[in-house]
């Protein structure tokens, strides 16, 4: 014990050698003991960083007569690990949050989409169906509807700018409700 003093004295002193010292004989057995807490190698690398960094910063709070220079530092990594999984469960919830406004927005966008496509009549609905989302050919489409390519072209066309007026009417009814 009267080492870890004499240690822990030199460093509030900020005696880089001592700390230097500290550091080499406790970091690997520190980064250790963190990766069993947090589970990921560099997390574990980036809390037992803090750890020192907190040590060299404010060299306050060691009593020698608690215990050894080492279990204190490892006790200031313990809380720092403690604090990193925190952290991380806040941030895990915001991300869980986004997800999931993000897939209220999609399933808005898709219902809109829907909306907008079921206002068109069925031949529309079903030409529209085959190229855009079935990907079918013009020549594909003219077989399967009897008609011409050129017909299927001009329909196409057709039931495009209807899709598209629905849309835009649809939108700026919403702005209007704003």
């Amino acid at each position: 014990m009267a080492g870890d003093h004499e240690l822990w004295e030199r460093i509030r002193g900020r005696d880089a050698s001592a700390f230097e010292t500290l550091y080499r004989d406790n970091a690997a057995r520190l980064c250790g003991f963190l990766r069993q807490i947090v589970g990921s190698p560099q997390a574990a690398e980036d809390v037992m960083q803090e750890t020192f960094t907190q040590v060299w910063k404010s060299p306050n709070g060691f009593r020698p007569e608690l215990g050894s220079l080492r279990a204190y530092v490892f006790g200031i990594g313990r809380k720092r690990a403690a604090d990193w999984w925190r952290k991380r469960q806040r941030v895990d919830e915001e991300q869980r949050d986004e997800r999931r406004e993000e897939a209220a927005e999609a399933a808005a966008s898709f219902s809109a989409i829907g909306d907008a496509f079921a206002r068109l009549d069925e031949e529309q609905r079903s030409l529209l169906w085959l190229r855009e989302v079935e990907g079918q050919s013009y020549a594909e489409l003219a077989a399967i509807l009897q008609i011409p390519v050129g017909t299927v072209k001009s329909r196409l066309f057709a039931a495009r700018e209807e899709l598209r007026r629905i849309w835009r009417s649809r939108g700026s009814e919403a702005r209007s409700k704003k």
